[in-house]
């Protein structure tokens, strides 16, 4: 999964989108290259944004890259894309989009708009630095997968109880520590939850 580019535009409702700030990842791509993926990330963002209503948020695929764009519209008239490998889940390029544009429009005025070349946003690095791993970007998805590793420890110890021969049922008939009731309990648990599968 890989971020390429990530901009902030001004997207007016009439007229062409202009380019506030941008960042680029061009390290997999020859040094030769590098200037000609820059323009056409550049042409690209422009061009989805121009082709995305305010208010509206959508994903353009083209070759290998997926455009992921915000276009939030508003007093500002902001927008945000980013140009990423069609690996990149959805949910997080979002998530980073709206981010980028809160942190933006907190720490740069409106006033600069005017002239993108004033502004300073050093943030942005950080941003397509950080958020190359989308689950820095989705917390969701950073806890699915703390639960998905939380499984497969689960699913290890349980496995590795089966590899020895034993099975939980005999343990439990064989137990001089539980007492009758709680014998009876687990048969009664385990004949009702046969229809489910754990994963």
């Amino acid at each position: 999964m890989k971020i390429y580019s990530i901009s902030v535009l001004l997207a007016p409702p009439s007229g062409s989108s202009v380019v506030l700030i941008n960042a680029n990842d061009l390290s997999s791509f020859s040094f030769y290259q590098r200037s000609s993926v820059s323009e056409f990330m550049s042409f690209f963002s422009k061009t989805v944004v121009d082709r995305t209503a305010q208010g509206q948020r959508q994903s353009v695929q083209e070759n290998n890259y997926t455009a992921h764009i915000y276009n939030r519209g508003g007093a500002e008239q902001l927008a945000a894309v980013i140009v990423t490998d069609q690996e990149y889940p959805v949910r997080p390029a979002f998530s980073l989009l709206a981010k980028l544009l809160d942190e933006f429009t907190a720490k740069v005025p409106q006033s600069s708009f005017a002239n993108p070349a004033s502004i300073s946003f050093p943030d942005i690095t950080t941003f397509l630095q950080k958020y190359q791993d989308p689950r820095q970007a989705d917390t969701i998805m950073k806890v699915q997968q703390e639960l998905d590793e939380t499984k497969i420890v689960l699913h290890k110890t349980i496995e590795s109880v089966l590899q020895r021969g034993e099975k939980l049922e005999d343990l439990v008939g064989r137990s001089t520590a539980l007492s009758a009731q709680s014998k009876m309990f687990y048969k009664t648990a385990k004949k009702q939850n046969s229809c489910c599968v754990i994963m």
